[in-house]
């Protein structure tokens, strides 16, 4: 199986998260970093960057560059579970996803051929997932290996797509700097411009041997890369076992009566996929995210596992109550985690008549399709 890979990089991340946050930053140059004397800059929006301020760069030397700049102090723990929501919609589109960073990934998506017709129409859906759920903007890049895809990413930037296919690698490769090349720094850099190598082209056509007298056993390696070969797999984490379903609106919800309709909605797909894979759930989580993107997360933790759809509705309805949300809402979402592998303790008449219930339910919509049967209360919104 050829190996398809793809390298997802958020734009100015931490910068971007505070002009999404903040309308008057928007179109501003924004410094994200260390505030003190000593402090260096860890993200800097694109329009600052238009003054020579980048990543690493000290921060008196951003405020000398860019004085008209916005100067904030990272905050961390806010910029990781905006992360940990990125990392769930890369998830959704890739079976193994490697972590590089707070906003960076490979996907892995060899293999999936026969479920995408498309590769630049599926990583178009995925970027605008991102943008719809969280109002960030993305890089991508899809390529045969992990060296190629991460190339691609940068190609664009910002908000771009790039996709390398077997017969493009030479010639995108060709007449890029050394440097372009994973472990060519300074020190490597100067060391290959002294022997004549200017270009990647040149170290593709060069004998490793020769090379290696020089620069060591890189020298293999660069020689590999420059021919676009890269070997290394793409090494995911495991997804926390859970089961869930979110939905962002076309149009902000903003009535009690909207917002139980969806989350009884939810709870139809969510208890079906349950029942379905012979899950039964103890935690039940909701997802709330605002009209200004802020997000709200509640959960409860049951003595018994439940994969029924009405107690995932009662429950989910019941977070949303104790959150007293006053604000417009664009995406709900609930999850089920906490799963055992068996089915839902039997002990009362009612539970059992509701056990047959849901199994006649299920199987119907297995036969004919999940429109073919549903709460009364979600018809009337039905096209």
């Amino acid at each position: 199986m050829k190996q398809l890979v793809m390298h997802i990089d958020m734009d100015a991340f931490y910068a971007s998260i505070e002009q999404r946050d903040h309308e008057e930053y928007r179109g501003k140059p924004v410094i994200v970093g260390g505030l003190s004397g000593r402090g260096v800059v860890c993200t800097a929006s694109y329009e600052a960057r238009k003054f020579g301020v980048h990543s690493a760069m000290s921060m008196a030397e951003a405020k000398r560059r860019c004085p008209q700049g916005i100067f904030l102090s990272c905050n961390h723990a806010y910029y990781e579970s905006v992360s940990r929501e990125i990392f769930q919609v890369f998830h959704e589109f890739a079976p193994v996803v490697e972590p590089l960073s707070l906003d960076e990934a490979f996907l892995d998506v060899s293999g999936m051929e026969m479920l995408v017709q498309d590769w630049r129409v599926y990583a178009e859906k995925l970027k605008k997932r991102i943008v719809d759920e969280l109002g960030l903007v993305a890089s991508v890049g899809l390529a045969p290996n992990k060296f190629l895809a991460k190339l691609a990413s940068d190609m664009e930037k910002p908000d771009g797509l790039t996709i390398i296919e077997e017969q493009d690698i030479e010639r995108v490769l060709n007449d890029l700097p050394i440097t372009s090349l994973w472990g060519v720094g300074k020190k490597t850099a100067q060391q290959l411009y002294d022997l004549g190598f200017v270009k990647v082209g040149q170290i593709a056509k060069a004998d490793g041997a020769f090379l290696a007298k020089h620069i060591g056993n890189l020298a293999y390696q660069l020689v590999n890369l420059a021919n676009g070969r890269d070997e290394r797999s793409v090494e995911g984490t495991p997804k926390s076992q859970s089961i869930g379903n979110e939905v962002t609106f076309a149009h902000d919800l903003t009535t009690h009566e909207q917002i139980t309709e969806k989350f009884l909605a939810l709870a139809e797909k969510v208890g079906s996929r349950l029942r379905r894979e012979g899950f039964a759930a103890r935690t039940i989580s909701i997802k709330i995210r605002l009209a200004s993107f802020q997000t709200l997360t509640r959960s409860l933790t049951l003595v018994e596992a439940t994969n029924f759809d009405e107690d995932l509705y009662q429950i989910a309805v019941e977070l949303y109550e104790k959150c007293k949300v006053a604000e417009k809402i664009r995406l709900l979402g609930i999850t089920a985690s906490n799963l055992t592998i068996h089915e839902q303790p039997i002990l009362f008449a009612e539970n059992n008549k509701k056990k047959e219930l849901y199994h006649a339910v299920d199987a119907i919509r297995t036969r004919f399709g999940n429109h073919m049967i549903t709460k009364a209360k979600l018809l009337k919104n039905r096209d």
